[in-house]
Formats: structure tokens, sequence, C-alpha cells
């Protein structure tokens, strides 16, 4: 766990990479995020049964990727675009920490003195005189 992090927000972070690892998800959020859709309608768009569309619209609304509202007989979903930018904010944070972490490395790097080759060893075994 990162430091400063609570495990609140590692779980809301382990919910949201969850959802999103799966391609049919993903493709559900990205309809969502443009406009508000039924899950009926949803479910015509997959090749699985309504039931599986539902188990994947319930595992987004679990992450807080999307919300679901009624109207009358319909539940309409619609992407939470200020969650999906928590996602963003969490992969640049992890970027920065990697950025970081090369930067220390290429110091390292630059602060070992060179080492001139031995002119006794070939610089190639293989290699005929």
């Amino acid at each position: 766990m990162l430091v400063g992090v609570s495990g609140d927000d590692e779980d809301r972070a382990d919910a949201l990479f969850h959802a999103l690892a799966d391609r049919t998800r993903r493709d559900i959020l990205r309809r969502v995020l443009a406009g508000e859709h039924s899950v009926s309608s949803l479910a015509q768009r997959y090749d699985m049964s309504f039931a599986a569309v539902q188990k994947h619209v319930a595992v987004l609304e679990k992450a807080g990727l999307l919300t679901k509202r009624r109207n009358g007989r319909e539940q309409l979903a619609s992407g939470d675009v200020a969650a999906v930018r928590s996602v963003a904010s969490m992969l640049t944070e992890f970027e920065q920490v990697w950025r970081g972490r090369i930067a220390r490395i290429d110091e390292l790097i630059a602060s070992v003195p060179a080492v001139s080759p031995d002119p006794s060893v070939p610089s190639d075994p293989n290699q005929e005189d």
C-alpha cells in the first residue's frame, strides 16, 4: 500500500480496476459515457444473456463507474465521468512513481565510473585474430 493511502482507497482502486479488467465492461462503460442507455438496449448489443449484461452493469455500478436510475420499467445507465477521471489520476500517480524510479536509476548509472576494456581480453571471444 502506498504511504498515505487508506484501506478504503485501496478497496476502491481494486473495484475500479476489477471493473475495467473486462473487455465487455469497458465497452459498456464507453457506451454509457457517450449517453444514457437502458440496460435492455445494452444487452441487445452483446452475444450473451440479459442476465450476464446485468451482472456486468452491476460490477460497473459497484465500482462507481456508472449509475442507474429507474424510468418506469426500464433501468437507465449513465457513466460517471468523475470516476473515470479518478482512475486516470491513479494511473498518473503510478506513472510519477515509476518516472522517479527511472530517474534514480539513470542517476546511479551516470555516477558509475566508466571502465576501460582490458586490451588483453578480446572484445568478441568468437572473433579470430
